[in-house]
């Protein structure tokens, strides 16, 4: 078996993802498939952590465009990332790998809170982490709290999962010419205005000196194949 590139990731997995062909909520049959894809990862021999976001739930960006303050917009949305992780840490346990969800919010009764030290620990028992509540803050997106929870753990990457394979000029659903790239800096994705993640999430990574690679979780085993290096993707680094 091929050793994996990276023995420490964070993985994004985006809510609205989740839900299927049902458009909101979980779809059962999806969220069995993804629980596979990072069991599999795991048996790879590389430790995960994953950020879910809440879109299939619950958007704060939306609701606070109809009259609900921005920061309890955000706080409910991040309260939704919560149902995920949970939802997921049940699926990949029924299935026989242990996993633990951490919380950027104190719910003691739901959740440990998320620290470098419970995070390590978790990781270093073979436990696929689920790390939910953003970054306990506002106005900043799980895209951002992906980089973020990479730094402080010591990942070596984040693998942004999405529903194209890697980065392209424009919409390729919308505009069949968009150029795909293999590789860009963090500073080009910056300056590109590509909407694949936001541009705080780039600094972010560019500033740690983290790698993001951006592909597609349709395929079952696209996460496998990224971590050995032979997945279809686009690498932004440097």
């Amino acid at each position: 078996m091929t050793d994996p590139v990276y023995r420490r990731v964070v993985i994004k997995l985006s809510g609205e993802y989740l839900a299927g062909q049902q458009g909101f909520g979980i779809d059962q049959p999806t969220i069995d498939r993804v629980a596979d894809d990072l069991i599999a990862a795991r048996h790879l021999g590389t430790e995960v952590a994953v950020v879910i976001g809440g879109g299939n739930i619950f958007r704060g960006v939306e609701v606070s465009s109809r009259g609900v303050s921005r920061t309890t917009g955000d706080t409910m949305g991040m309260l939704a990332t919560m149902m995920n992780c949970l939802a997921l840490e049940a699926t990949i346990e029924r299935k026989g790998m242990p996993a633990r969800a951490l919380s950027a919010f104190v719910m003691p009764e739901i959740s440990e809170l998320f620290t470098r030290t419970a995070a390590h620990k978790y990781l270093a028992e073979g436990r696929i982490l689920l790390l939910g509540g953003g970054t306990g803050n506002p106005f900043f997106t799980t895209d951002t709290t992906a980089v973020l929870r990479a730094a402080e753990i010591g990942a070596q990457a984040v693998l942004k999962a999405t529903n194209v394979d890697g980065v392209y000029s424009a919409d390729p659903k919308q505009d069949p010419s968009a150029t795909r790239f293999d590789r860009l800096t963090h500073s080009q994705a910056i300056e590109g205005g590509y909407k694949v993640m936001d541009a705080t999430a780039f600094a972010l990574a560019r500033e740690t000196s983290l790698p993001i690679i951006v592909f597609s979780i349709a395929e079952p085993g696209s996460i496998g194949a990224i971590l050995r290096g032979v997945g279809h993707g686009t690498i932004v680094a440097g």
